[in-house]
């Protein structure tokens, strides 16, 4: 009886280590990488070393198939490894020209300096994102000279400064704290009367700008501007806890907080994100592991939910973050961010908003766990602007190289890159370096595609 209870245990460990190595390197097994991955390899190859030495294996068939079982973890952990480092090395042999053309569209996060440095030398990235992970065991002037480091590797190479992008809104989600002072959570001002509560709005961006400025940090990822939930406990929402975040209920004191927060972040130096368009305040389904919908007629939405994003964009310079949710009523078959009618028909055509668009995480379940590369194309042709990879950092070596696949392939729009690189240039003066001939990009990586755009 033991030794067949061994053996049904022996069988659903093997099972679970065969998924856990296939996809050792994917964002949701993140916290398994490097002593994790170690214990997998040790454990690899001390079981079946076990089962071998103790002579279980010729015990029939089934004792057989169970070695065997055991034997496909490591060569599932070495495949992925390998599959990993490939679409690095893949991402350092691009041609200077399309990583120049490419690169200016993406901000990722990292976790060695090192690597960052070396992304940030070549044009491969637009700029950091920086979180718990670079602060945890660390102080603030650790990660100013890390993020000055950066800067000076960039400059070294000619190339425009990084953005630095961080998710420090206050109150609950303050990612850089306690390193950096937390501000109170911008719902704390929602009760203050309306000749206040601007100004005080503007007084927390502005010594929130200041703090984030002098660490290095330029591009805060905030404020939210979904309206709250009606409802007060969602058990579908795991992580973006939108209920907690959000300002008000009420468009109009949304508006009012989140425009002179964003005008104290920009009197410190710093840019914002207004976030998540389309809006998080109808929807359930948690977007870091589901696909979700908003189903509401458009003349709602622009009566109330999207009335906060318009106010603080047609009144500052704020970029504006469009998240995964599939707009129903203006697109069923795509999530808002990467698709063209609502980047391009409703942001750019009906509302005429020319700044800079930002998409939510790419590394997250209601686009990661789709089809990713038709994700980055879509969104790079549909008036998106950079292209966020924040919670795995890692993830860009794959999401670059749907990029890259596509300009070879003559799939992405140059033209609408072109446009692209104008409204990026219009936000950061900074923004100056750029191919002189897209269509000489286009053969260089390969493509059958020529399109002349200069």
């Amino acid at each position: 009886m033991f030794g067949r209870i061994r053996t049904v245990i022996l069988w659903i460990l093997a099972a679970l280590f065969v998924f856990i190595t296939l996809n050792s390197n994917e964002p949701y097994l993140v916290r398994l990488r490097g002593p994790g991955h170690a214990a997998l390899l040790v454990i690899g190859l001390a079981v079946p070393l076990l089962l071998v030495l103790s002579g279980s294996w010729r015990r029939g068939i089934a004792a057989r198939a169970l070695l065997l079982v055991w034997c496909v973890p490591l060569i599932a952990l070495t495949a992925t490894q390998f599959m990993f480092a490939w679409r690095k090395y893949e991402t350092f042999r691009t041609e200077p020209e399309v990583a120049l053309l490419l690169g200016r569209h993406f901000i990722a996060g990292y976790r060695s300096a090192d690597d960052a440095a070396a992304l940030a030398q070549r044009g491969l990235i637009a700029g950091v994102y920086v979180t718990h992970h670079n602060i945890r065991g660390r102080t603030e002037a650790h990660l100013r000279t890390e993020l000055a480091r950066l800067q000076a590797e960039r400059r070294g190479a000619g190339l425009p400064p990084l953005l630095v992008a961080a998710d420090q809104e206050g109150g609950s989600v303050a990612h850089l704290s306690p390193v950096l002072p937390n501000i109170p959570g911008l719902s704390t001002l929602a009760d203050l009367p309306a000749n206040r509560r601007a100004r005080a709005a503007f007084e927390l961006g502005r010594s929130q700008g200041e703090g984030l400025a002098a660490a290095g940090v330029n591009f805060n990822l905030a404020p939210v501007v979904d309206l709250r939930p009606h409802w007060t406990r969602n058990p579908l929402d795991f992580h973006t806890l939108i209920g907690r975040r959000a300002i008000s209920r009420d468009p109009d004191v949304v508006g009012d907080i989140a425009l002179g927060y964003v005008q104290g972040l920009e009197a410190s130096g710093v840019r914002a994100a207004v976030k998540h368009f389309p809006g998080l305040g109808r929807v359930e389904a948690d977007t870091h592991h589901f696909s979700a919908q908003l189903d509401a007629p458009v003349d709602a939405l622009e009566r109330s939910d999207w009335r906060p994003f318009r106010h603080v964009l047609e009144r500052s310079q704020a970029a504006m973050m469009v998240g995964h949710v599939t707009v129903d009523a203006v697109d069923p078959e795509r999530p808002a961010s990467h698709s063209r009618k609502v980047l391009d028909g409703l942001i750019r055509g009906q509302w005429h908003y020319q700044g800079v668009i930002i998409t939510d995480d790419l590394v997250m379940g209601a686009i990661y766990g789709r089809d990713l590369c038709k994700a980055v194309v879509e969104a790079l042709n549909g008036g998106a602007d950079l292209l966020l990879v924040a919670y795995d950092g890692t993830q860009f070596h794959r999401v670059f190289a749907c990029a890259r696949q596509a300009l070879s392939d003559g799939r992405i729009d140059l033209d609408a890159l072109r446009r692209s690189d104008e409204r990026l240039a219009r936000w950061r003066p900074d923004e100056t370096s750029r191919p002189s001939n897209v269509s000489t990009v286009s053969e260089t990586a390969g493509g059958a595609h020529r399109k002349i755009v200069d």
